[in-house]
């Protein structure tokens, strides 16, 4: 099984093929504003759980007695550090309970769908190792793939070479075809897909889907089509995930004709094959980029037959609407949703909301915005993150910045990035005093647990204007912060001497600093240096 092969069953929500790899680029560009949220949905009760699994002796089993913690599952998915996962396991075995095949399918297929890899490979290798189970050829093709993320493609190579031969079968070849996809690496791909002709195993949709991924990724869009064509000459016969490729490489090709052409012949031949949402959103998306609306929007309506309680695909319908700028549909799409899909989560609120701010119905967007924070559990930010960027993008930092601090009035605690995002909002409108205020605001709310780097362009600005009206101390504190999240780089130094300078100060401590932390003295310094002594 090969990472191909999950990326074209992600995006169409079949649960029956989500055991395959992860995501290609081209979906991922489609839903990566989406997934984030659902990968992270799991309660703090379970990772409490698994963290004390984790971190007992083994002797005492009867912590786990919970009904959750007798789940491998649920012992595992909110585990993060990579070597817990064995401690897991062990402390699974030692509790006298066995492993289940369809469970450890089940573990690595939700590691995988959430980019842990490494934790997949773990298990993978500690189930080899003890023996629990003879992993299947599936097994060992998803392992090798795992090789492959983890350590690399010679890894991999070295891994497919050690295989005893009855285990080289076409899953296997399979999974060193996407390694070699996923390098990038077509000659070898090419040579290794003849190799798999000869033996019988290249005359899958698989295969050929790995091969026209490969070809868009090296940027030989032309060669797509062709690729159908050798599919339906050697009777392969295409899937969902083989037309939205197809229709991809037509689409970023402007080649609106062609596509048209191939949905066409799609609804002729059909052979018991239903073009899924996620084929129809994809076509509906490049023909509103080529200011085809009506053809787009027959495709939209075609896309929300097949939506079903599908609450992904309602939210790219309303990304559509909101692209051709019809706020009605949007919002019957809105209310459709929440009868059909029961709960929304964040993800659709954020959905929602970026789709609103696009055509400028703030009223209406923070209407919406209430209804969040009237039923949210959790205060997530990045919710309201969407008004404050909509509102900095179309020159309302004000609003911004008010909206945020009435937010933070109602004990709220902003993330960083919420305070940089009116920072960079100010620095745009040339307001730079505030713009240092909110950064500073930014750094305070930061917490030594939170990962957070701001934004490099936003830094340098507002490192140079301190340097230039700031007292020394001002400086000093903000650059003293600002390593906190940043590696120390030469515009904090510059900021450093501006100010020294500006106020008589000589500047070699300064100088003496840059050393330390090993940073030379360059020409652009000592110049710089030089130029501001002289127009004292």
């Amino acid at each position: 099984m090969s990472k191909l092969y999950a990326q074209s069953t992600a995006i169409s929500s079949s649960a029956m093929f989500a055991s395959s790899l992860n995501r290609s680029n081209l979906l991922q560009r489609l839903n990566s504003r989406y997934l984030g949220a659902v990968r992270r949905a799991f309660s703090c009760t379970i990772a409490a759980t698994a963290a004390a699994a984790a971190a007992v002796p083994n002797g005492n089993a009867s912590k786990y007695s919970a009904s959750r913690s007798r789940n491998l599952f649920s012992r595992i998915s909110p585990v993060r550090r990579d070597y817990d996962v064995v401690l897991v396991l062990d402390q699974w075995v030692s509790e006298g309970r066995e492993i289940n095949p369809l469970e450890f399918q089940r573990i690595i297929r939700d590691l995988r769908s959430r980019k842990r890899f490494s934790q997949a490979l773990q298990i993978s290798e500690w189930v080899s190792r003890n023996g629990s189970f003879k992993l299947s050829p599936s097994d060992k093709a998803v392992h090798l793939d795992l090789v492959g993320v983890v350590h690399g493609l010679e890894a991999a190579e070295g891994y497919f070479g050690n295989l005893p031969k009855e285990d080289k079968n076409e899953k296997t070849y399979g999974a060193l075809l996407s390694c070699y996809v996923r390098s990038s690496l077509l000659s070898k791909a090419l040579v290794h897909i003849q190799t798999m002709k000869e033996m019988g195993y290249g005359g899958t949709s698989l295969t050929y889907n790995n091969l026209m991924v490969l070809y868009k990724k090296v940027g030989q869009l032309e060669k797509i089509p062709e690729i159908l064509s050798e599919m339906r000459n050697y009777g392969v016969a295409p899937n969902n995930f083989t037309y939205r490729v197809c229709i991809s490489s037509f689409g970023e090709r402007s080649d609106l004709i062609g596509m048209e052409k191939l949905l066409e012949e799609v609804e002729l031949e059909n052979g018991g094959l239903s073009l899924d949402w996620a084929t129809c959103s994809i076509a509906a998306y490049f023909f509103v980029k080529g200011n085809e609306k009506e053809k787009a929007l027959t495709c939209m309506k075609k896309l929300e037959q097949k939506l079903e309680k599908d609450a992904i695909g309602y939210n790219h319908l309303i990304s559509l609407y909101a692209h051709i700028g019809d706020k009605n549909e949007m919002m019957r799409l809105w209310a459709l949703q929440k009868v059909v899909c029961k709960k929304q989560i964040n993800r659709d609120y954020i959905t929602i909301l970026g789709s609103l701010v696009k055509i400028e119905e703030f009223e209406t967007a923070e209407e919406v915005l209430a209804e969040w924070d009237s039923c949210c559990h959790t205060y997530d930010f990045r919710v309201p993150n969407v008004l404050l960027i909509g509102y900095c993008q179309k020159g309302r930092v004000e609003k911004s910045e008010l909206m945020l601090r009435n937010i933070v009035e109602r004990g709220k605690k902003p993330i960083p990035n919420s305070w940089s995002i009116v920072a960079s909002g100010y620095v745009d409108n040339g307001n730079m005093e505030k713009a240092f205020e909110c950064m500073k605001e930014a750094l305070a709310v930061k917490g030594d647990k939170l990962k957070w780097m701001p934004k490099p362009g936003l830094v340098t600005r507002l490192l140079h204007w301190i340097g230039d009206n700031c007292g020394i101390e001002e400086v000093e504190a903000f650059v003293c912060s600002l390593r906190t999240v940043i590696p120390v780089n030469r515009q904090m130094y510059h900021a450093l001497i501006r100010a020294s300078v500006r106020v008589g100060r000589d500047a070699s401590w300064v100088l003496e600093m840059m050393k330390s932390d090993g940073i030379v003295v360059d020409d652009e310094t000592f110049n710089m240096l030089c130029n501001l002594k002289m127009s004292e």
